[in-house]
């Protein structure tokens, strides 16, 4: 059975559970919301056509950007896109979607630690 959205915050919060201490506590900071689908203004301003390839986003000022007088305008949050995490599940068919929802998140996690895409892609070779 597809799990609802209900279901995949409950992945996400196992996920979390399962970080190393540190970076745990500051994954917890986080807000996840998780949607069916990227909103049209996403796609746009990330120059992304079709709304089946972006699986998550992070918004949000990376910790290593951030400053003690900064007042933030919204909360860090990550967008978790339920609908093309379940496509891309599907299409793969030899995941368990758990571990997709998990490295989703992390990757966003990891830009929310100030991690650029070249330094995820580094040490997470999943997309090979």
């Amino acid at each position: 059975m597809t799990p609802d959205a209900e279901g995949f915050e409950h992945l996400a919060a196992e996920a979390i559970d399962a970080l190393p201490d540190p970076f745990a506590a500051a994954a917890r900071a986080v807000i996840i919301q998780v949607v069916d689908w990227p909103s049209d203004e996403m796609l746009e301003a990330l120059d992304i056509d079709h709304p089946l390839d972006l699986t998550g986003l992070y918004e949000g000022i990376p910790l290593t950007e951030k400053s003690s007088l900064d007042q933030p305008l919204t909360p860090d949050m990550i967008w978790l896109f339920r609908e093309p995490i379940l496509a891309e599940w599907r299409d793969r068919g030899d995941i368990d979607l758990a571990d997709l929802v998990r490295h989703v998140l992390v990757h966003e996690l990891a830009h929310h630690f100030g991690w650029s895409d070249d330094d995820i892609a580094l040490v997470d070779r999943w997309w090979e």
